[in-house]
């Protein structure tokens, strides 16, 4: 038997969601598929709309002892590309659902209420997932534009730096600028802490940027 829990800074141990007993689950993931197949194949429901709902049936029934949600993540990248859409072959999907996880396990703490009983509301965590998936486009969309525009490596690195809220890694504007060598954004990003754009803060693997002006 899987339970989903959470452990506390005082230490004590708390389930939030008891997941199927393990003699249900074969037979529970055949049906979240079938139906899939069926509300696809019919064109009953949006894809984007359907593959949230999916992901979650996924999660409540949580099949394996670990890696179930790195496994829903690459789940959602199959059933995207299946359906079209394939930001995630660019974004990380999963890249951007670490850097808030909090909001994930709340949204999907949510939906979870009344799973067993059928009474749940999904609707938080189709939000949360088209919300992300929306995200991911923009980011695409702000990396495309540097790489259409044929700019020298400094002010393509300037302009990714000012997509930048708050402070950014060497690898943050090494994925906005996919067109120019590590030596380039590294060449252009010492010019501008130089020039007084940017500051840098750190050392090593901490090294962090954030613009002045």
């Amino acid at each position: 038997q899987n339970y989903i829990s959470a452990t506390y800074p005082d230490g004590h141990v708390e389930t939030l969601f008891t997941p199927l007993a393990p003699y249900e689950t074969p037979e529970a993931l055949d049906r979240i598929c079938e139906e899939y197949n069926r509300v696809i194949g019919n064109m009953e429901v949006e894809p984007l709309i359907v593959i949230p709902v999916f992901i979650h049936d996924f999660l409540c029934i949580h099949p394996f002892n670990d890696g179930n949600g790195r496994m829903s993540r690459l789940l959602t990248t199959l059933l995207l590309y299946r359906s079209g859409f394939y930001v995630g072959k660019y974004i990380s999907l999963e890249a951007k659902i670490a850097k808030n996880k909090d909001l994930y396990y709340d949204v999907l703490g949510q939906a979870q209420i009344g799973w067993h009983e059928g009474t749940e509301d999904v609707v938080p965590f189709i939000k949360y997932l088209l919300g992300t998936i929306l995200s991911a486009y923009k980011d695409f969309e702000d990396r495309f534009a540097l790489v259409e525009t044929k700019l020298p490596a400094l002010e393509t690195v300037r302009r990714a730096t000012m997509e930048k809220i708050g402070r950014f890694t060497k690898q943050d504007i090494r994925e906005l600028c996919p067109s120019l060598s590590i030596s380039s954004i590294e060449g252009a990003l010492r010019k501008l802490v130089a020039s007084g754009e940017l500051k840098r803060e750190g050392s090593g693997k901490n090294i962090c940027y954030y613009r002045l002006k």
